[in-house]
């Protein structure tokens, strides 16, 4: 039987890695980015399984349903991971705090890292229901603390997006669909901020950072019959940074 993921934010880092470790284990994959899929790109199908998206745009989200449940083979899907995520910066990188973010940029970023997460979920709840399927929400350790990098709004919205894991967990699991979320710590990636060496040096007790490929084998495990009974958990993949 061939499992079908939903994968949003799929175009560098940790959803990059994600595609490449579901591939391994022969799943269909459906990809949606703001970007165009790139040919350079290793899966097969994978342009013809890539949606062409602007998260923040709540009403094309939902306009974009039915094509992608046209591409659900049986019309179930296995896993929805959401990933996507976007975190603003301030004049040469600088971090945006509560008084420095407008509204609107507040607006805009729940709308992708929150809010289009719930368009997807109720969109396709038929269709995770029909596979007895898995959410992966992929939230930040910078929703529980506060971050000297990652801004206020980016922060907010993930620590929205752990309840939100928690609420659906509760009337999903209800139904056979088990949500979960991983909250990555510093991971090799081309954002990382200027000073993150120093917060490897003292912050985490690993002493380096986490890799793409680390995440991305988490978020198959809580997609995988191994978690069976893992439900509204939050997993950190942040080295210890945490304790």
């Amino acid at each position: 039987m061939t499992r079908t993921l939903l994968l949003t934010g799929a175009s560098r880092g940790i959803g990059h890695a994600t595609v490449k470790r579901f591939l391994q284990s022969g799943w269909q994959i459906i990809t949606i980015s703001r970007q165009p899929f790139a040919k350079a790109c290793p899966w097969e199908a994978g342009a013809e399984n890539h949606i062409q998206l602007d998260l923040a745009r709540l009403d094309e989200v939902i306009s974009a349903i039915p094509p992608i449940r046209s591409r659900l083979a049986g019309g179930k899907l296995h896993a929805l991971v959401n990933n996507a995520a976007i975190s603003p910066k301030g004049p040469n990188g600088s971090r945006l705090g509560s008084f420095d973010t407008d509204l609107r940029l507040w607006q805009h970023v729940f709308n992708v890292n929150f809010f289009a997460t719930i368009a997807l979920a109720q969109g396709l709840r038929d269709e995770l229901i029909a596979a007895q399927g898995t959410i992966i929400n992929v939230t930040s350790i910078a929703g529980s603390r506060v971050h000297p990098f990652a801004g206020s709004a980016y922060a907010t919205s993930k620590a929205a997006l752990a309840a939100l894991t928690r609420e659906f967990a509760n009337d999903f699991g209800r139904v056979g669909v088990r949500v979960n979320a991983i909250a990555p710590g510093e991971i090799e990636t081309s954002i990382l901020s200027p000073g993150t060496k120093k917060i490897v040096e003292t912050e985490i007790p690993m002493r380096r950072l986490g890799s793409p490929a680390e995440v991305a084998d988490s978020i198959f495990f809580l997609c995988s019959p191994a978690s069976s009974y893992i439900n509204g958990a939050v997993i950190e993949v942040a080295g210890g940074m945490i304790v």
